[in-house]
């Protein structure tokens, strides 16, 4: 019997080099939280250990109507029930027929692009303007115009228009002919040119950019100027739309209508399906194959939104978030007041941000263990989007919490 010699290691020897830490299957965009959450009820998510946690950001203004709604959930089982999950679009589908008519008749649009999320929605709302550009007699035309703060999605297009440099400078150069200028109609009057820019596209509030209330004077004057230099006004509502500011559409409260208009977020509750409506002659340029979606508008989605929109249109309903909201800001007041911890204090409806002085993951991290739900916009702004639906009593809950953890 042989035997094999194993050489002694010698103590100068290197050590080993260790093995690659396992990557996550999921690729490591977002630092999520520890906990697993399993269930929803309500305003509430619920994770594997049980614990309930009191949801003020609604899946990034999404769940508005909370967690397993009963009307969300019948609505699903419905078209789950015909067995039409997908068709793609070159079939015609009653729901999808049904909520781009339901659209058309509450708002100012004469047709309806349904897409897949907000960001393609703006990527749309861009090409729909260069088509458009394509039937003036400009031939430079094509331009799009964003202001300071904006935030418009992470694809190529969007987020050449978005003033976030973190997001931007890994992935330059980005889309060209694209420009972001300062929120002030003096520049704006020298950078629209009526031969060279298509379309200026605003947030009625900027969410990812602090939840900045742009001043309605400002965008009145936007619309008057965009329409004297024959240029398309797009409103992203992605995040602001759907009730959020206590009216259906934001546009609503500004006393003008845009030429299009973005959503998403809300629009079937959690659901992924988002919408480009635009009025007659943005729609009179687009012709078949101009743009396109496998899934944009699919039955089942269209069929959930179309019940989520006329949930989330009922005046009850945007009563209750004009009065609790305006009492939600009213108590963020008296917290500022209280603690010293906060700068300034933004919002609208159900759509609200604080100015911290300490960084708001610090806050966000406290509140998170105490069974509070919080997201940020910015490095020292807390932003607060719960469901509509959420209650006097239960935004109280979360607010003595919050108060809770600013304190330390």
């Amino acid at each position: 019997m042989t035997s094999t010699m194993i050489p002694p290691v010698s103590p100068t020897a290197p050590a080993p080099a260790a093995a690659p830490a396992a990557l996550p299957a999921i690729l490591g965009t977002y630092k999520r939280q520890a906990p697993l959450f399993v269930k929803g009820e309500g305003v509430y998510m619920i994770d594997d250990a049980g614990k309930r946690y009191l949801d003020f950001v609604a899946g990034i203004a999404v769940t508005s109507l909370g967690h397993a709604d009963p009307g969300v959930m019948n609505a699903l089982q419905e078209s789950i029930a015909t067995g039409l999950i997908h068709t793609s679009n070159l079939y015609r589908t009653a729901p999808g027929e049904a909520l781009a008519q339901w659209l058309v008749d509450h708002s100012f649009a004469s047709s309806v692009f349904f897409s897949n999320s907000g960001a393609e929605a703006n990527e749309g709302a861009f090409k729909f303007a260069r088509r458009w550009a394509r039937s003036t007699p400009h031939e430079a035309k094509h331009e799009i115009i964003a202001v300071r703060g904006s935030f418009h999605g992470r694809l190529p297009g969007t987020l050449a228009a978005t003033d976030r440099p973190a997001y931007r400078l890994p992935f330059r150069p980005l889309m060209g002919g694209v420009t972001i200028v300062e929120r002030d109609l003096d520049e704006l009057r020298v950078v629209l040119d009526a031969e060279t820019t298509a379309a200026v596209i605003v947030e009625p509030i900027q969410g990812e950019g602090g939840v900045r209330v742009v001043d309605p004077e400002f965008l009145r004057g936007l619309r008057a100027l965009t329409k004297e230099r024959d240029v398309l006004l797009i409103l992203d509502e992605i995040q602001c739309g759907l009730g959020r500011t206590g009216s259906f559409f934001a546009y609503e409260q500004l006393g003008f209508e845009p030429d299009m208009l973005t959503i998403a977020k809300p629009l079937a509750n959690g659901l992924p399906i988002g919408a480009i409506l635009v009025n007659d002659k943005v729609a009179r340029t687009m012709q078949p194959g101009d743009h396109g979606t496998t899934f944009g508008g699919g039955p089942l989605l269209a069929h959930v939104a179309h019940h989520v929109v006329q949930r989330l249109s009922d005046p009850a309903l945007l009563q209750h978030v004009r009065e609790v909201g305006a009492w939600f800001g009213e108590q963020l007041q008296g917290i500022a007041e209280r603690t010293g911890a906060v700068r300034a204090i933004r919002g609208k409806g159900l759509m609200w941000g604080m100015d911290v002085h300490e960084p708001a993951a610090a806050i966000i991290g406290r509140a998170f263990d105490r069974g509070l739900l919080m997201v940020s916009a910015g490095e020292h702004t807390l932003r607060f989007l719960p469901p509509l639906v959420i209650s006097q009593a239960e935004l109280a809950s979360g607010l003595e919490i919050l108060e809770a953890s600013i304190k330390g």
